[in-house]
């Protein structure tokens, strides 16, 4: 059975990207908001809805950079859809996952960072980010597609 999510890719004014820390298993590591896609809900549904959580933005979706799957053995079958937005509204603070306790919540910061500033941060989730979105922002690509496979290791 596959598991869905999605990721949303989002600038400000400067250009810059908003990523979110959160910390898993004894390490923080940096991503673009989003999450799982509940029951009911499709891909542009949920990733207006993780936005609003994580950030308190609220946001349209403009373009689909990448759908990425995983099969393994140790985590099933999953998928993330990686959407482009743009902010259409809210102010930016951190938000909560309304599935977690209060004393097990995972986000810890959120802020929009520049290519330079990325690529200095020790984890940044996927490995690929931040090679390969600016060439797609650049290029104006919003609605084109890329598909990835993510094998296990």
């Amino acid at each position: 059975m596959w598991v869905g999510g999605v990721r949303v890719i989002l600038q400000d004014e400067e250009g810059r990207i908003l990523m979110v820390r959160q910390h898993h298993e004894e390490r923080d590591f940096w991503l673009v908001p989003g999450g799982g896609i509940e029951d009911g809900e499709n891909s542009i549904e949920a990733a207006i809805r993780e936005v609003k959580e994580e950030t308190g933005l609220d946001i349209e979706v403009t373009g689909v950079a990448w759908h990425i799957e995983e099969v393994s053995p140790e985590r099933g079958q999953r998928f993330v859809n990686y959407m482009i937005g743009r902010i259409t509204g809210g102010e930016l603070a951190l938000g909560k996952d309304p599935e977690l306790p209060e004393d097990r919540q995972v986000l810890r910061e959120a802020k929009f960072l520049s290519r330079e500033e990325i690529s200095a941060l020790p984890d940044v989730y996927p490995k690929f980010f931040n090679e390969e979105i600016w060439g797609i922002l650049k290029e104006g690509q919003n609605g084109m597609t890329y598909y990835k496979l993510r094998y296990s290791e």
